[in-house]
C-alpha cells in the first residue's frame, strides 16, 4: 500500500529518469514527478504515476506547479531529487581561460543551476515541513568544493554550484529551527554517462564512467541511510563526505 511519495523535479534528465524507475516498482511509494519534457512518463509503467507538466521554471510557473501539487496530495512526500543542472549547451561551453568568460553564460549556467533549485525549495518548504522526514537532494558537483579545487577553469559552473552549496548550507540553518524533519542533501553523482558529460567522457579514467541505473541506486541507498540531523550534507556517489 502506498504510504509515501517520491518528488523528482527535472525529470527528464538521465538519472532523473533511472531513479523514477526503479521508484516506480516500489509498492510503497508514489511516484510524482515535474519536468518541461513528460514524454518518457507516457509509457505503461508509469501509469500509477502523477506526472506534472510545466512550461518553464520562472518562478510563477514554479509556484503553481507547487500549488497544484499541495491541492493534490493524498501522501505525504518524504524524498525529493532536485535534478537540474547545465554544463554545456549550444551557446556555452565550459570556460578553459578567463578570455573565455562571459556574462550570458555565466547568467545562464547560474539560473540553471542554482536560482531554479533554490526557487523549487522555497515554494516546496511548506509542503515538506511536516512531522514526517523529508529528504530533499539537490544535484551538485564536486567541482563545487571551493577547497578541493586544484585545476581551475570552469569557471561558470564550478561557481553556480558553490554558490548552491551555500543557499543549501544557509537553508539547512534555518530549517533546523522551522522544519526539522527536512533533510538537505547536496549530490555529487561521479561523471554518468549521459548528453551532459559526453564531450569530456575521453578524459574519464577507467572505470569512473557510471551508467545512470548504477547512479541512481546509490543515490536511493545514500537517502535511505541519511539522517534527518538539522544538517546540509554534501556527499559523493559514494556516500562520502565531500569538503565544502
Amino acid at each position: 500500500m502506498t504510504s509515501h511519495a517520491t518528488l523528482i523535479i527535472g525529470a527528464n534528465s538521465e538519472i532523473a529518469k533511472a531513479i523514477a524507475v526503479q521508484v516506480i516498482n516500489d509498492e510503497t511509494r508514489q511516484l510524482i514527478v515535474i519536468s518541461r519534457d513528460c514524454s518518457f512518463y507516457q509509457q505503461e509503467q508509469f501509469a500509477n504515476a502523477k506526472v506534472i507538466s510545466i512550461d518553464n521554471y520562472q518562478e510563477q510557473a514554479i509556484s503553481q506547479a507547487v500549488e497544484n501539487l499541495k491541492a493534490s496530495m493524498s501522501v505525504i512526500i518524504t524524498q525529493v531529487f532536485i535534478c537540474h543542472g547545465i554544463l554545456h549547451n549550444e551557446r556555452c561551453q565550459p570556460e578553459k581561460r578567463l578570455e573565455d568568460f562571459s556574462a550570458e553564460m555565466f547568467i545562464e549556467t547560474l539560473t540553471a543551476n542554482t536560482i531554479t533549485p533554490m526557487l523549487w525549495l522555497k515554494h516546496l518548504t511548506p509542503l515538506l515541513a511536516t512531522k514526517y522526514g523529508c529528504k530533499v537532494v539537490i544535484f551538485s558537483a564536486r567541482v563545487g568544493s571551493i577547497s578541493d579545487n586544484k585545476l581551475g577553469g570552469w569557471y561558470s559552473y564550478r561557481a553556480s554550484k558553490a554558490a548552491m552549496n551555500m543557499l543549501i548550507t544557509s537553508a539547512a540553518v534555518e530549517l533546523a529551527r522551522r522544519a526539522k524533519n527536512v533533510k538537505l542533501i547536496s549530490f555529487h553523482p561521479g561523471t554518468t554517462d549521459s548528453p551532459l558529460s559526453k564531450p569530456f567522457q575521453k578524459n574519464v579514467p577507467q572505470g569512473k564512467l557510471f551508467n545512470s541505473q548504477f547512479v541512481a541506486s546509490q543515490l536511493l541507498a545514500i537517502v535511505e541511510s541519511a539522517v534527518v540531523d538539522g544538517q546540509a550534507s554534501y556527499l559523493d556517489w559514494q556516500g562520502k563526505k565531500i569538503p565544502w
